[in-house]
């Protein structure tokens, strides 16, 4: 699945502020590298179905063995590391003669800033040796994901260095002189097999995190189909930032992949597609998703048309931005496999005629592509009436409900057919707009 940055953001993923984005909710890393690992690993997630089926078998295996996660490797510890191996472009030669004769004493009172370095570095080396050999020890289960089995094989490659022993066995009781010693070693020995042990715990400190994420919420693994079905079926799915959200249940397959969106403003589409946007991403990254049950086939990506904003610097206007947002999502349909398109309010850069006859001929293109699974919202009632009839789409809305005193209640429910809701000009008595120009006209 390739999603491209504007999809990122309309979803949400990433954000300046953390903890109102969807990576915060994932972010659970023990360390930094695990975390970056994790942005790399949602910009490009599993790019074939096999690959995914396999992502996912890692993520529930983390899932359910919570307990064989170490404790022991921090993210102090890979800062310490890298600080530990940069420094051995310094060194020219082996700790030999004056630095050895007089011992930890000597060194630790009168060269206090070398020996405080090269203990705390060891033992933070020989902690993440430790926690690589205990993941390592999960080679000995007959239930391990093939995914997780060759990376863990990769890594036990690499502990099988001459010096890891020696290593291991640092504690605070080891002389100075061979903390010296080992210390010189490792650094000409170690460094390059040690990254690359921390790239590779870095992957799976990420695909912890995203097990973790999705047990702290409750969250379900979905059914993946192969790609050669067009199928998104979920039940009871909710947007996962909401703190009360209102769950929707939907279906969209190849006889029926058109889902056509009505409702007010504010009534709860544009939140509706993000959240069947945000499931599908999760899906597709091998984790589980914020729904009661989700089946979900094999999907190139995820289009989404929401939030298109003008270039003043190159003088291109809201529509022309729109046109060419809805002009690439028309590329990305003629590539070959299922693609997840959201769009929301199609055209709102013109009038209402033009929008209307827009959305109406992009339609009419989107119902060539069978393929794919595609929502649209509207407030151009219009346009839903003139499709009314069509057998490949499916009709929602989201219902307002009137009370006394003129009073309307969004209930963010999703109901089947066409809405008919217009509240707009309510909203704007309710809110003393008109009252207010009123009285300003009167003093004038």
């Amino acid at each position: 699945m390739l999603n491209d940055k504007i999809t990122l953001k309309d979803l949400s993923v990433f954000s300046s502020d953390e903890g109102s984005s969807i990576f915060g909710l994932l972010s659970n890393t023990t360390t930094q590298a695990g975390k970056d690992m994790l942005r790399r690993h949602i910009q490009k997630p599993p790019a074939t179905y096999e690959q995914l089926q396999q992502m996912q078998d890692v993520i529930k295996y983390f899932s359910i063995h919570t307990d064989k996660w170490p404790s022991v490797i921090t993210n102090g510890t890979l800062v310490m590391l890298e600080k530990f191996f940069d420094a051995a472009d310094a060194m020219s030669s082996q700790p030999a003669g004056f630095s050895l004769v007089f011992g930890q004493f000597f060194q630790k009172y009168f060269n206090k800033g070398e020996y405080f370095f090269t203990q705390f570095s060891l033992s933070h080396l020989s902690d993440f040796l430790k926690g690589c050999m205990e993941l390592v020890k999960l080679l000995a289960e007959n239930d391990l994901p093939e995914m997780l089995r060759k990376h863990l094989e990769s890594m036990q490659q690499e502990l099988q260095h001459r010096l890891t022993d020696e290593l291991v066995q640092i504690d605070k009781h080891t002389p100075f002189r061979e903390l010296a010693k080992l210390s010189y070693k490792a650094r000409r020995e170690m460094k390059s097999p040690t990254f690359r042990l921390i790239d590779a715990y870095a992957k799976l400190d990420a695909w912890q995190a995203m097990a973790n994420a999705g047990s702290k919420h409750g969250w379900v693994f979905p059914q993946l189909l192969s790609q050669t079905q067009s199928v998104l079926e979920a039940t009871d799915f909710y947007h996962p930032l909401l703190q009360q959200p209102v769950p929707y249940t939907i279906a969209l397959s190849g006889k029926k992949n058109f889902l056509l969106l009505t409702g007010a403003n504010m009534s709860g589409k544009t939140t509706f597609m993000r959240a069947l946007g945000v499931g599908a991403l999760l899906a597709h990254l091998g984790m589980a998703v914020p729904a009661k049950a989700m089946q979900v086939s094999f999907l190139e990506g995820v289009i989404t048309n929401m939030h298109v904003e003008d270039n003043i610097i190159r003088g291109e206007s809201y529509f022309f931005a729109e046109v060419q947002r809805m002009k690439l999502t028309a590329q990305q349909l003629q590539n070959e496999g299922s693609r997840l398109v959201l769009m929301d309010e199609l055209f709102k850069g013109t009038n209402v005629h033009d929008a209307y006859e827009c959305t109406r001929a992009v339609i009419n293109g989107l119902l060539n592509h069978p393929h794919h699974l595609m929502i649209l919202s509207t407030h151009l009632y219009e346009v839903a009436q003139h499709f009314s009839n069509n057998e490949s789409i499916r009709f929602a809305y989201f219902e307002t409900e009137m009370r006394e005193g003129e009073q309307f209640h969004f209930t963010y429910r999703l109901k089947e057919g066409i809405s008919n809701d217009r509240i707009g000009y309510r909203i704007l008595q309710q809110q003393g707009v008109l009252s207010l120009l009123d009285k300003s006209k009167t003093k004038g």
